[in-house]
């Protein structure tokens, strides 16, 4: 196929060269070699596409993965990204003219651009991803390079020899005496060449991946490229993409849907039915964290060049073993023969400040004592996690399914309206998850009741933020501030959706608590709710909802949150937090207003 002239043409058709990584080489490669095994093949999947099928039951493909494959135009559903788009997404290297570098094990170079773009000689691929087109390729020498050469010019130094040999690496002069080393020890292509032979300027390089951890290597690309090159303190730039994407998801679930302790308060001040309340802020959350999430996250990762902080990364390191020289006992030595090293799980891994807490050791953030232990803990398994998650929104669906289907004081509706209560629901979740999450992950009793007893502080802190927005709220209430605005909008002519999405607005701006905002609001507002039907009160409190999460700034403990995990400015925070949040507030009320006019 590379040979022939339809070669050419099909890497002009899809970006993407004739190359055993893609897709098509591969299936003509089936039909030709295992003409039987092909012929009784019904879906070609990759491994993403699989686990997708699994979990929701649709074959689907996103749209990398599509226009390598030369799928047709028009295949209906496309779900997620590759993790090179993604790298760029993490590394914000979006506009034309920025590239982002990644090398690990092996390597790979990217850039985005508006316009399809091919390398004459089919050196890289180019990827469709929602508005644009990513240029680039990989390489299969990157670390191994690395491996190679501790093997075959320092195999004294054993395994797991790699700081070793940067040590070494990094004493030799510049130019190491004239010594020139060819890198084709698996083949090669001259990636940063391919790219601007296509058509594209480069710019600017921004990299990631395990390699930029050595600040020899580092100088090495720069050197090696000609060019300064941009290293975020986080390396691993793919899940920082995937991350950025979540933050919408996650505010929106803060505001409009229980179980979360704002809504849930909201809805108790205002009388609202809790499922129908559940069913519509879920309609409301789809289209809201699809605006707030991939189309504003695509956008402004363009201006927003975000890095994790270091004091963030991991900082495991191999625990000691063997016989460790006796001495003062280290930070986190436990009984006899701890002294002078580090505790390691049954794993074999160094146990760390965020590891599972055991209020047993006196202190918080101790790690576990996982010693005596008869089974390594390991990851829960994906459909349990994903069922215990799921268990307290599910049974409070059923008891809004219930009132709906089933007669009053019938032993369904009773039962439903006892395991559906929000409080026996969170507390079968939590039950639960003992289990699925616990005794099932090779957790022991002990173990089990540790992580309980050290989840309560992180509780506390909710409780009082709760507490302290319920007692506010009654402040104003008794005081007459709720029927003052209620007789305010009466005067005014104003919908009592707007006038509940205001005040939480004001709130909101002015105490930096969702929560708090919420609750007050909802007190204010509640006279209004007695003239509403259900429906219209199930919408005041998402209405209230939206308008706790406007603007969130300098004064909420979040915004400080993200800044800090995403190694942003204050203004960078504003610009990418801030108005995401804001975002979320209008567009989630313009949900509601519209499901106002259909209901």
């Amino acid at each position: 196929m590379r040979a022939a002239q339809s070669g050419l043409a099909l890497h002009r058709r899809t970006g993407t060269p004739v190359h055993p990584m893609a897709p098509l080489p591969k299936l003509v490669w089936f039909a030709e070699q295992e003409p039987k095994l092909f012929g009784r093949v019904a879906h070609w999947v990759g491994i993403k596409d699989h686990v997708l099928l699994r979990l929701c039951g649709a074959l689907v493909t996103d749209h990398s993965v599509a226009s390598a494959s030369g799928l047709p135009a028009d295949t209906p559903v496309v779900v997620g990204v590759g993790d090179g788009p993604l790298a760029n997404l993490g590394l914000g290297a979006v506009r034309p003219g920025v590239v982002a570098c990644s090398i690990g094990t092996s390597g790979a170079m990217r850039v985005m651009v508006e316009r399809p773009a091919v390398d004459p000689l089919g050196g890289v691929f180019c990827y469709l991803t929602e508005d644009r087109r990513v240029v680039g390729g990989a390489i299969n020498n990157g670390g191994i390079v690395l491996q190679w050469a501790g093997d075959a010019l320092a195999p004294e130094l054993g395994e797991d020899s790699e700081e070793e040999l940067l040590a070494l690496a990094a004493r030799a002069p510049v130019g190491s005496g004239g010594l020139v080393m060819l890198p084709y020890l698996l083949s090669e292509r001259a990636l940063l060449a391919s790219v601007r032979s296509a058509g594209n300027e480069v710019r600017e390089v921004r990299a990631s991946g395990g390699f930029a951890r050595s600040p020899l290597w580092r100088q090495m690309l720069a050197d090696a490229l000609g060019m300064p090159v941009r290293f975020p303190a986080g390396h691993e730039g793919s899940s920082f993409g995937a991350a950025l994407l979540a933050l919408a998801g996650l505010s929106v679930l803060h505001g409009l849907v229980p179980p979360h302790p704002g809504p849930l308060v909201a809805i108790s001040s205002l009388d609202a039915d809790l499922g129908l309340t559940l069913g519509l802020g879920l309609l409301i959350a789809v289209p809201t964290v699809i605006v707030a999430g991939p189309v504003f996250g695509n956008m402004i990762s363009r201006y927003v060049p975000a890095t994790i902080p270091e004091a963030l990364l991991p900082t495991r390191t191999p625990a000691a073993v063997g016989g460790a020289e006796q001495g003062a006992a280290g930070p986190w030595a436990d009984g006899p023969g701890a002294a002078g090293r580090r505790q390691a799980d049954v794993d074999g891994e160094l146990l760390t400040e965020d590891d599972l807490v055991n209020p047993g050791t006196g202190r918080p953030g101790a790690p576990v004592d996982d010693s005596g232990t008869e089974t390594a803990r390991r990851a829960p398994k994906f459909w349990p996690a994903v069922i215990t998650v799921l268990l307290p929104v599910v049974l409070m669906l059923l008891r809004a399914i219930g009132e709906l289907a089933l007669a009053e004081n019938t032993p369904g509706r009773r039962v439903l309206d006892i395991v559906g209560t929000p409080m026996v629901a969170l507390l079968a979740g939590v039950i639960v998850a003992m289990f699925t999450l616990g005794f099932q992950a090779g957790f022991s009793r002990k173990q089990v009741s540790s992580v309980l007893g050290g989840s309560l502080p992180p509780i506390a802190g909710i409780l009082l933020i709760v507490a302290a927005g319920g007692g506010f709220k009654q402040v104003l209430v008794d005081a007459g501030v709720g029927n003052l605005v209620a007789d305010a909008a009466k005067d005014a002519s104003l919908s009592p959706l707007l006038l509940g999405w205001l005040v939480a607005v004001g709130i909101r701006v002015a105490t930096g608590s969702a929560t708090v905002a919420t609750i007050t609001a909802a007190g204010i507002v509640a006279p209004l709710a007695a003239t509403m039907d259900r429906p219209g009160v199930a919408l005041l409190a998402l209405a209230i909802g939206c308008g706790s999460l406007f603007f969130s700034h300098v004064n909420d403990a979040g915004f400080w949150l993200v800044k800090e995990y995403f190694g942003l400015t204050v203004g960078q925070t504003i610009k990418s937090w801030s108005v995401l949040e804001t975002i979320i507030s209008v567009v989630g009320f313009a949900g509601v207003l519209l499901l106002d006019l259909l209901l």
